[in-house]
């Protein structure tokens, strides 16, 4: 009785679609290979404050959004 009832439920849930996920922040890691710049660099550009971080326990996470805005305004600036 149970093993139908769960049998039924794992189909259902193989089923649904998957719905994609969107990353909403980066590590300093990622900051530095989109940059292409250094460990100290992209710490000294979180530390600036010139995007939105936070640190969660012993780690920095950076904002997507804030961070791809300030990106398009130095892309922005740099243009002629």
């Amino acid at each position: 009785m149970f093993e139908d009832r769960i049998a039924a439920l794992n189909k259902d849930t193989e089923a649904m679609p998957s719905i994609p996920y969107e990353k909403r922040i980066y590590t300093v890691d990622e900051i530095q290979d989109i940059l292409g710049i250094g460990r100290n660099s992209a710490y000294n550009l979180v530390k600036s404050g010139v995007f939105h971080s936070v640190r969660i326990g012993g780690n920095i996470r950076i904002s997507k959004k804030s961070f791809d805005d300030w990106l398009d305004k130095q892309m922005d600036t740099c243009q002629m």
